[in-house]
């Protein structure tokens, strides 16, 4: 049955929804993506993917262990809880319109085109920034296993080698780009490996950890307390709030699954359901990770205790060998390699789809808009990632170390930034349907506001911290944290090149091109 919706103050868009691959009409533009290539388990391994779990398990396991002691797996629990509720907005917004923009196209429809080109624009930054992050990532654990593999020392420090490094890296960048470039059926094949080698070893660390624990091989160990998941028993707000924020950290990337909603079957629903499969198999895996290893090593600052600052930025690396022992332990530095390289290749989706989609809706330059006749792919946006990734990393790895890491350190600034407008774009454009249905009211309206809330008010907490020079690498720049000059500096260049596409497109920024008051077409299934 074919309904219209008469809502045209929802800014809904006049767009077939179904099993179609996201084809569009009205004033949502069909892309030229190849429709219908990935269905759910594909597009939730997307997700998991481009998050990363086994990378994100061994650089913060420690950091939060050492924020929050015991309370780690609360920790985590409590850092899901906005990113589902972003979840439950990022699914009702697909429905309605499933355009690969996402957080753009929706903002766009929501709060006009300013809103959502710098809600766009903070998606693409923060999707450079991790893209540039695990790239080198992926460089120090290439040379960690080679070290590993051939016993040679030597091999290991080249990892330290600024030149090689760099070049590594580029190289890396380089393969992904490549990867991407080729479309979903390439991305995809990949994918299924890589991840199912991450969840396969995670499987391995947690039971041998467990019965490790049990049998009291280790002074440190401890047994499992339900304690341990409440969160209101950490010792103290601020600690609490560093280790919320880095638990959000560990959850980012999930909403890839929505960025190739036009290429996957179902477009309408698919896309939706697999991110919510992707947040519970990586709620699972963080919970059961963290307790196994707290089972194991205690949170203690000596030795192998999480909370050690000397092993806090690879926790697996102290943990393989005691845990796995010296065989199996190479896996887990093959699984945290496995894991970055798989989220570099992943990650280049929704940062070529999101440009795909302001340059097709006039918002960027139009030839990001061009789709490669044989991949179906966004092949100049896919390039212009890579380069623009590439050329970040050099450039900052050139000018100083404590420039890349404050770099990253203002990561979670973009990430709060645009799934906070996401959640709220949810709630108000939804906004006349919120007394259709209790459904309706929680779903569209309730949960998403609720998750936009708590964002903000780590963005806010995030940007006081920023401000004091001691947070990240301790750099400044006239007095005032290096990390809060980045972050802020990064959103004020948006604006900048926000202005610059203002007087090239003024059509986009007269609400000439993505409208807010098109009636919707629903095609029920």
């Amino acid at each position: 049955m074919v309904q219209v919706d008469p809502r045209p103050q929802t800014g809904d868009t006049v767009t077939s929804v179904g099993a179609t691959g996201g084809e569009a009409r009205g004033d949502t533009r069909g892309k030229g993506l190849s429709g219908n290539s990935v269905g759910l388990l594909g597009s939730a391994v997307i997700g998991v993917s481009t998050v990363a779990p086994v990378y994100c398990l061994t650089s913060t396991l420690g950091p939060t262990a050492g924020e929050v002691g015991l309370q780690m797996p609360a920790i985590f629990l409590a850092g899901f809880l906005p990113m589902l509720l972003v979840a439950f907005a990022y699914r009702e917004l697909n429905k309605a319109v499933p355009d690969c923009g996402t957080s753009f196209t929706w903002t766009v429809k929501a709060f006009g085109p300013r809103i959502g080109w710098m809600c766009g624009w903070g998606l693409v930054i923060a999707t450079i920034i991790v893209l540039s992050n695990l790239a080198g990532v992926a460089t120090s654990f290439f040379y960690l296993l080679l070290g590993e593999l051939t016993g040679s020392r030597t091999v290991a420090d080249l990892d330290g080698n600024k030149a090689a490094h760099i070049l590594t890296c580029l190289a890396f960048i380089a393969v992904a780009t490549a990867i991407s470039y080729r479309g979903m059926t390439a991305t995809k094949g990949v994918q299924y490996a890589l991840v199912g080698l991450q969840l396969a070893v995670l499987a391995v660390f947690v039971v041998m950890a467990v019965i490790k624990a049990r049998s009291g091989e280790f002074a440190g160990s401890l047994h499992f307390s339900w304690t341990w998941l409440d969160p209101f028993a950490v010792r103290s707000f601020s600690a609490f709030t560093a280790g919320l924020s880095l638990s959000i950290f560990m959850f980012w990337g999930w909403d890839a699954c929505l960025t190739v909603n036009e290429e996957t079957a179902g477009s309408a629903k698919t896309p939706g359901r697999a991110a919510l499969l992707a947040m519970l198999v990586l709620i699972g895996s963080y919970l059961l990770t963290a307790i196994a290893a707290q089972m194991y090593s205690g949170v203690g600052d000596k030795g192998p205790g999480l909370g050690n600052p000397h092993t806090a930025d690879n926790v697996f690396a102290a943990l393989a060998d005691p845990v796995m022992g010296t065989a199996l332990g190479v896996l887990l530095f093959v699984a945290v390699l496995a894991s970055a390289a798989a989220s570099l290749q992943t990650t280049f989706i929704p940062v070529a789809r999101t440009v795909l989609a302001m340059s097709a809706y006039e918002a960027l330059p139009p030839s990001f808009a061009r789709i490669h006749p044989r991949f179906r792919s966004p092949g100049r946006a896919t390039v212009a990632a890579g380069v623009a990734t590439g050329l970040f990393y050099a450039v900052m790895s050139l000018l100083s170390e404590n420039v890349l890491i404050d770099t990253i350190y203002a990561l979670g600034l973009m990430i709060c930034f645009y799934y906070a407008i996401t959640a709220f774009a949810c709630a108000w454009y939804f906004r006349h349907d919120l007394r259709t249905s209790t459904r309706d009211l929680f779903f569209k309206g309730v949960f998403p506001t609720l998750g936009g809330i708590l964002l903000t008010a780590v963005f806010t907490k995030t940007l006081v911290d920023m401000w004091n020079p001691a947070y990240g690498s301790g750099s400044s720049v006239f007095g005032v944290g290096s990390v809060f000059v980045i972050g802020v500096g990064l959103l004020a260049l948006g604006l900048v090149l926000m202005l610059v596409m203002q007087r090239r497109s003024p059509a986009f920024f007269r609400g000439e091109v993505l409208t807010r008051g098109t009636p919707v077409l629903v095609v029920e299934e």
